[in-house]
Order: structure tokens, then C-alpha cells, then sequence
């Protein structure tokens, strides 16, 4: 049975050795007093809690959120499960023209058009796909169906400041190129504007006013976006001395109507003419009718288990609202008055993981996928409770999926950096980072050279200042568990 090994209830040996590291452990949290900390060190075969510190406070997890979403996920859907976007002919074809609208159905993919070099293939799979059937011509719209989630594009409670950016992206059923444009801003002459060099090049669905200023060289770099709400009108105040660019990720406005219109500019220069627009499903008048439309592609995602290693690996928050939604879809709450599709039906699907967990969900608050609310709120004795279940999950592809989607110290994702060269967490320790203002968390494993596992959570809300210092703490404090428990 699970225990939380005390001085008094083991052997006197034993005890010395978690008391002292008891001491140890606190210690290294105190070199910041006025930090809020929650941390919890858990034996995961055992259950044996070998340290911790305010474990039935709520904290704000930030990213670390992401692992109770991909949790649920991997759990309900399964780790080869896969998304299917459809493009349908609506209406007859012709010779050579398709005398109707062209309709991309999407399934809430989030990975449609990754950034990357390949980022064009659907598109191009999708034009090979017209040219053999002879379509060289639409006669009606191109319209992109994003009605696989609600129009509620944003996480509640998101904060303004962040929404200008690409990692406070819009959600839809449909999307392209993360939601994402990608700016960046080149130095001229000093005192004149600089260039800007936009991916992926489609200039015309964006509006951008480039007031930036090339400084002398040595000056500092001063960074300036903004998007008016509700628009892609994107202006560029940034000052960028010679010898330096200012790349930045910026968040696009209707990702659906993104999609299309990306779209309809590739068939273009694949000699496919458009006649009419690029159209957001919820523009049209009546509904779409699939039954007398045909499917003439589609395009099956990567599986569910890669998805969720981007989301926990390079803490991708786009892509953990879309499996949140999807939870939602696939496996509705029947009790819940929310819509499929929806962030709350999400979370109201994810919470049959957590009971699953023995975790006490009437006082679990989640609101988002990702992690960018402030209103989540977790203790770290649930954030344990889901690290074994899902360490001991009964199915050895959930387990080993969840396992090996976490960032390694040393080696990648959001740890590369971390954990590095002689540091005694370095590629022993997996975990999920999460960072928002005065919020930093770390929660993960610690591999053991036996094979045993020990499974940690640190909690730091409340804090001031820069996170650096933070983070050492936190790492020195899962160095100690290496040293300690190897």
C-alpha cells in the first residue's frame, strides 16, 4: 500500500535516509522563501512518497497542464489514433470543370500544413488528386468546414498581452501552418525601415504595416508587434540594429479561412482556376450537404502518439487545445451542457482519466488544453497521482507513448537546455516544463540505473523576477533526487 515514508513509521535506518533527504530537499527550496512551492517525490512502483511540501495547495501548473491533457488523450483515443480531413466535390463535374464549391472538411487536425519545408504537400497532394480526375477548373468557392469544434477560438481567460503571438494561436476544426505567420524583420540602412520576410509567402491574406527602424550596430534590439482584434492588419514596430534580425512567430486571425486561402493560391499555380472565393463555412446562408457531395482525397495525420510528443517534448500549445477539443468530440459528456467540440466538453471528457487516477476532480480546475490560463488549478498530489497511472497504465503503448513524449534533460525539447553536461539529471531525468509570469513548474521522472522510476513535481507560483533562478532550484533539487536515489 502507498505511504508517505515518515521518521516514525519505517525502520530507524531508512528513516535517517529520508529525513535527511527530507532536509536536503527543503533546503534547496528555501534559497527563495517567498516563493509559493508545492513539490511531491513519489517511488512510482511503490507508491512510497518520499518527499512533500503543500501537496494539497493548488498551483498554477502552466504547460504542465499539457500532461494532463495528453494523458486523458493517449487513454481515451489511443495512441495510433489518426484525424481525417476530407476535400469534397459539391456538385457535378463537367469536361474539365467542377460546376460546384470545393470543400475541405476538416476533423480538428492540428498538424495540416506544419511549418516546415512541407509545408505545401497537402495542398499539392490535394491538386494531384483534382488534376487526375481532369478537374481543371471550379466553378463555385472554395470552403473550408471547421464545424468539427465550436467557433470559440480562444482559451478562457487567455491574456491579452499574448494573443498577438504565435504561441497564443487561434483554435479551429481547421487549420494551417500552426495558425501561424512567421516574421522577420532584416536591417537596413540605420534610421530607414527594415525588410521583412514573410512565411509562408502569402503576402496578400495579411496587411502589414512595417514601421520598424534599422539602429546603428551595438544599439539594442527593441521588439514590437501588433495585430488589431478580429483582423490579420499586423504592424511591425521593432528597431533592429545592424547585425541582428528580430524573428518572430505572430497568431493569425480565422485559421479556417487561412487554410482555404493558402488553398486556393496553390491550385492557382498548379493551373487549377478558382472562379469564386476562399469561404469560412460559418459565412454561408445553409448548411453544407454531404450527402450528395463526393470525397475525392483525404489526408490521414500522424498518429495521436507523434502529436502528443510535440506537445510534451516542444510544449506546443496549438496542438494540445485541438486534442482537448477532440476529447470533446470523440467522447462527449452526455450530462455536460456544453458543446462537442469545446474546450468544457473536453475537459469534461478528460475527467473520466482522472478518475481513473483517484484524482479528487471536484477540486481539479482546468480550462484550457495548454496551459496559458491562469485559471487552471492543480495540487502536486494530483499532478503525482496522474504521473503513475500513467507510469503503471495497463496498456504498454499508452504507457510507453506518454513515457517517451517527455522531454529528456540535456537532450531535447524544452530540457535540451537543461540538465546539461555534467549535471547528474542529464538524459535521467523526463519531464514537462511550464512557464507563465511568476509561474514555473517541473514534473516528470527520474530514471534509475536499476530500471525503478521515481516520479516528481515542483510547483513555483508567486514568485518575482526573472525564471532562471527558478529554474536552478529546480534543478538542483531533481539533481539531488539522481544523487540520492540512484
Amino acid at each position: 500500500m502507498p505511504q508517505f515514508v515518515t521518521c516514525l513509521a519505517v525502520s530507524f535506518v531508512l528513516s535517517i535516509g529520508v529525513c535527511r533527504a527530507q532536509s536536503v530537499l527543503d533546503s534547496i527550496l528555501d534559497v527563495r522563501p517567498y516563493t509559493w512551492w508545492g513539490a511531491m517525490v513519489t517511488e512510482v512502483s511503490t507508491g512510497d512518497t518520499l518527499f512533500m511540501r503543500n501537496v494539497e495547495h493548488s498551483f498554477m501548473p502552466a504547460s504542465v497542464t499539457k500532461l494532463f491533457t495528453t494523458a486523458a488523450a493517449l487513454d481515451q483515443l489511443g495512441p495510433d489514433y489518426r484525424y481525417v480531413t476530407q476535400l469534397y466535390a459539391d456538385g457535378p463535374q463537367i469536361s474539365h470543370a467542377l460546376q460546384g464549391n470545393l470543400v475541405v472538411r476538416g476533423a480538428g487536425d492540428p498538424s495540416t500544413g506544419a511549418p516546415g519545408p512541407d509545408h505545401m504537400d497537402l495542398f499539392n497532394a490535394f491538386a494531384d488528386s483534382l488534376l487526375a480526375l481532369g478537374i481543371h477548373e471550379i466553378g463555385g468557392h472554395v470552403i473550408g468546414d471547421d464545424n468539427a469544434f465550436d467557433d470559440i477560438p480562444l482559451g478562457a481567460d487567455w491574456s491579452w498581452d499574448d494573443l498577438v503571438y504565435g504561441y497564443a494561436p487561434q483554435v479551429s476544426g481547421l487549420t494551417f501552418y500552426d495558425a501561424i505567420v512567421e516574421v522577420e524583420v532584416h536591417p537596413t540602412q540605420p534610421g530607414t525601415p527594415g525588410q521583412l520576410a514573410v512565411t509562408p509567402e502569402l503576402m496578400d491574406y495579411f496587411i502589414f504595416h512595417n514601421r520598424s527602424v534599422t539602429l546603428p550596430r551595438g544599439q539594442e534590439l527593441e521588439e514590437g508587434h501588433a495585430r488589431e482584434p478580429n483582423s490579420n492588419h499586423i504592424t511591425i514596430s521593432s528597431a533592429v540594429p545592424l547585425g541582428y534580425s528580430d524573428p518572430e512567430e505572430l497568431s493569425v486571425h480565422n485559421p479556417t479561412l487561412y487554410f482555404v486561402h493558402g488553398l486556393r493560391t496553390l491550385l492557382d499555380s498548379r493551373g487549377i482556376l478558382v472562379r469564386g472565393k476562399s469561404v469560412d463555412v460559418d459565412s454561408l446562408a445553409t448548411a453544407l450537404d454531404y450527402q450528395n457531395a463526393r470525397v475525392v482525397a483525404r489526408h490521414t495525420s500522424a498518429p495521436l502518439s507523434e502529436l502528443v510528443a510535440t506537445i510534451n517534448k516542444e510544449s506546443h500549445n496549438l496542438y494540445a487545445e485541438h486534442l482537448l477539443k477532440t476529447l470533446g468530440v470523440e467522447y462527449p459528456d452526455l450530462e455536460e451542457d456544453s458543446e462537442p467540440g469545446s474546450a468544457a466538453m473536453g475537459v469534461a471528457a478528460a475527467m473520466r482519466t482522472y478518475d481513473a487516477a483517484r484524482i479528487d476532480t471536484s477540486r481539479l480546475q482546468l480550462v484550457d488544453g495548454s496551459g496559458l490560463s491562469r485559471k487552471n488549478l492543480v495540487t502536486p498530489a494530483m499532478t503525482m497521482k496522474l504521473l503513475r497511472y500513467m507510469a503503471l497504465h495497463p496498456d504498454t503503448s499508452v504507457r510507453e507513448s506518454f513515457l517517451t513524449s517527455l522531454a529528456v534533460g540535456g537532450k531535447d525539447g524544452t530540457l535540451e537546455y537543461r540538465f546539461t553536461g555534467n549535471a547528474a539529471g542529464f538524459r535521467r531525468v523526463r519531464a514537462k516544463t511550464g512557464s507563465l509570469g511568476n509561474v514555473s513548474a517541473l514534473a516528470g521522472y527520474v530514471m534509475r540505473e536499476d530500471g525503478a522510476m521515481l516520479a516528481f513535481v515542483i510547483f513555483a507560483n508567486h514568485f518575482h523576477g526573472r525564471h532562471s533562478p527558478i529554474h536552478s532550484i529546480q534543478e538542483s533539487f531533481v539533481n539531488s533526487l539522481v544523487q540520492r536515489y540512484n
